[in-house]
């Protein structure tokens, strides 16, 4: 249920509001505007309580319910984009922001080359994977506390902030430590102890769609974080199966402007996973643009051929320059900026 207060509503009437959800044993979260305060009610028995017990407030002018799963990631609940910002890199608004990095974090060396290639050519963050959840045990799982180190030297040499994947709940708060951005990886979508870590860390978090799950899915798993204050949420748009073999997943491009209708938060997209080939990520990457997307999520590595994790699909630094200067035209055209 969400309520919407008069413009200018007293402090007194917004507490009067959250007053009496308490007293019906419901959640609340305030979404306090500029001009106005928007107040969600949250519990599974919001759809046995009548509208008028808050309808007839003083200082509210109106009571919606919300029929759809996710609630905190409604435009119901906030109507203006979220804008969310790491170190005065603004994501989620006229410029879009790419991030950009080797898939796993392999040696100081090819960190470094890496970063370096990517901030000349334009990347605002630097992305690197130092815990890899793989789908055999077998292969290389990252260099973990290591690799974390390394991203936040490369991330002082070069002064990017860093986004990086963290996979277990327990490892939360080593991450954040070190991370600017934590990333919540495909298959760990609906991992939601680990959600709710993250959500109380306060850090900014991409969180991929899993590649099996609905858009309802995947923003009912976004209001984990949301539940938990943690207002700085990036989704992430990788990709999704199908039966269509010819590329790793389904892109789905249509993602895009549906979450912008029905969501305040902002939508990145990563080419790279969608692919799994690098000579179809740019224009998958120049799609994604043109749709709308606020960011981008791309693997760049110093010789992709020698890469411990996704060199098919990684770009070479060169390939990733050329690329940074046609999505330049593209946002251009669509009335934005790389």
């Amino acid at each position: 249920m969400i309520i919407e207060m008069r413009t200018g509503a007293a402090k007194k009437e917004v507490d009067d509001v959250v007053q009496k959800a308490k007293s019906l044993d419901l959640g609340v979260q305030l979404n306090v505007g500029t001009d106005k305060t928007v107040v969600a009610i949250l519990g599974s028995n919001t759809g046995q309580i009548a509208t008028d017990i808050f309808a007839i407030l003083p200082g509210v002018e109106n009571v919606t319910r919300i029929m759809k799963p996710y609630k905190l990631a409604s435009r119901a609940f906030r109507h203006k984009d979220t804008i969310v910002d790491c170190g005065g890199i603004k994501i989620g608004g006229e410029k879009i922001i790419v991030m950009a990095g080797p898939c796993a974090v392999e040696s100081e060396k090819q960190l470094m080359q890496a970063a370096e290639a990517v901030k000349k050519a334009g990347a605002s963050i630097l992305r690197g994977g130092a815990f890899k959840p793989r789908t055999s045990p077998f292969s290389f799982q990252g260099l973990q506390k290591e690799g974390l180190e390394l991203l936040a030297k490369a991330r002082k040499e070069f002064g990017m902030p860093i986004v990086t994947e963290v996979v277990n709940p327990q490892d939360v708060s080593l991450v954040s430590s070190y991370a600017d951005i934590l990333q919540i990886g495909s298959r760990n979508m609906q991992n939601f102890a680990l959600l709710t870590e993250a959500g109380k860390s306060q850090h900014p978090v991409v969180l991929k769609r899993g590649f099996s799950c609905t858009i309802t899915e995947w923003l009912t798993a976004a209001d984990y974080l949301l539940a938990e204050g943690n207002h700085q949420v990036i989704l992430c748009e990788r990709g999704i199966r199908t039966f269509e073999d010819s590329v790793r997943f389904s892109l789905d491009i249509s993602a895009i402007p549906v979450l912008k209708k029905n969501s305040h938060l902002p939508v990145n997209v990563d080419p790279s996973h969608a692919a799994g080939n690098y000579t179809l990520v740019p224009a998958i990457a120049k799609a994604a643009v043109a749709a709308g997307a606020d960011g981008l999520l791309i693997e760049v590595h110093p010789n992709p051929k020698e890469a411990l994790v996704d060199g098919f699909q990684s770009l070479s630094t060169s390939d990733f320059t050329r690329l940074m200067n046609e999505l330049r035209v593209i946002a251009k055209a669509v009335g934005r900026s790389i």
